[in-house]
């Protein structure tokens, strides 16, 4: 069987997606403890796409006219969250956290790359898509996303790093809670400095119960539907006009993607701090951007890609390892606690709705700095996945 109509293969994307999710809500099934709705759309597109379901004309029609129209409008609709004064409520410490969290992982991914290239499947092949696993591991799944068009990620390295991202996201929660119970031990070993914690706990608690006490309205969702879609259409053409002044300049490693990533990312940071970011679908739209996004990606892909998984998740884990070391030193040197470094490590692998797992193990009143934390690598996950692209291709 092969789908032909190119609607009836968006509405079938968006059917197991919106059926995975409803799964999720109404059985709670520990498996999607495990596993999320994320990765399962992911797999199973790909075992359709394995299949030949997505072979056809069509098909490949709907996916080039979608695809990156969608993206676009999610980069957008994501960046909304991240008013910068909002995240200020951090603190210089908390802010100076998360961003040596960032850095340590950043080391392991540059340092470790030239040993595993070839065991990933070969520099030109995996470097981007290692780049957009590290935007992930600064901001979370959107990010990674959006490096898509950024970037040329090969669907089959793309997978790979999403196996490598689950897994290891996975062990990594498990680690960081079981050592909770070793926290005293760490923090006597950095004589870890706690001062002023319930303050910016207070502080970023008042924030986020600030966004949360608006309910969406339909004339929220479409107003924000349809600024986003314009949004996207005018940064695809600016885009590409920039990508032919470059060229033109002699500048052609730009491409259109870069620039329209570039661009629509400041746009959306700018327009946070206005009134367009307290539009209450705001976190809502994003995740439905999300997974349009992921169900089209997983449909150009296929099982056998996945072959080549196992090495990835190596290379993840002694990431991981590189950045315990190096976050141990800076804890020695700035007295950092493992409280705070523990939430800011899971902000950058998990993202904003992970980081309070963390945080309110050690105390409940914490999970806002861990929401804050997470907006914080939302807003600079895409500027730090171009920057590692470009590292990453000089070594491939």
């Amino acid at each position: 069987m092969v789908i032909t109509n190119g609607f009836t293969y968006i509405a079938f994307l968006m059917f197991i997606a919106g059926g995975l999710l409803f799964l999720e809500k109404k059985t709670k099934w520990k498996v999607f403890g495990v596993v999320p709705p994320l990765v399962w759309i992911y797999v199973l597109n790909m075992i359709f796409c394995t299949m030949g379901l997505y072979n056809s004309d069509g098909v490949s029609a709907a996916y080039g006219s979608v695809k990156n129209n969608i993206l676009y409008a999610m980069i957008f609709v994501m960046l909304l969250r991240c008013d910068f004064r909002k995240l200020g409520k951090l603190g210089p410490r908390m802010i100076a956290i998360f961003l040596g969290s960032a850095a340590t992982l950043a080391i392991g991914f540059v340092v470790l790359y030239p040993a595993f290239k070839g065991a990933l499947g070969g520099g030109e092949t995996t470097w981007a898509a290692t780049a957009a696993l590290y935007a992930s591991w600064v901001g979370g799944s959107a990010n990674m996303a959006a490096m898509q068009d950024a970037l040329p990620v090969d669907a089959g390295a793309y997978s790979c790093a999403l196996a490598l991202d689950t897994v290891c996201y996975s062990l990594w929660i498990a680690l960081l809670l079981l050592a909770v119970r070793y926290a005293d031990k760490w923090n006597k070993a950095v004589k870890a400095n706690t001062d002023g914690l319930d303050a910016i706990a207070e502080a970023a608690n008042a924030e986020v119960a600030k966004e949360k006490a608006h309910k969406a309205t339909a004339s929220d969702w479409i107003f924000l539907i349809g600024l986003s879609l314009m949004v996207s259409a005018i940064f695809q053409w600016l885009g590409a006009n920039a990508n032919a002044g470059l060229k033109a300049a002699g500048l052609g490693m730009f491409d259109k993607g870069t620039c329209t990533t570039v661009f629509i990312t400041i746009f959306g940071l700018i327009c946070a701090m206005t009134p367009l970011g307290k539009l209450p679908a705001v976190e809502e739209l994003s995740q439905v951007y999300l997974y349009a996004v992921v169900s089209l990606l997983a449909s150009t892909a296929t099982v056998s890609d996945l072959l080549s998984a196992p090495m990835w998740v190596v290379y993840g884990l002694l990431i991981l390892v590189v950045h315990v070391v190096l976050m141990f030193i800076l804890c020695k040197l700035f007295h950092w606690d493992i409280c705070m470094c523990s939430t800011a490590s899971v902000a950058c692998i998990g993202g904003s709705a992970s980081a309070p797992i963390i945080s309110t193990a050690y105390d409940p009143s914490f999970a806002g700095i861990g929401v804050l934390m997470g907006v914080l690598g939302a807003a600079i996950g895409n500027f730090c996945g171009l920057g590692m692209g470009a590292i990453l291709q000089m070594l491939a």
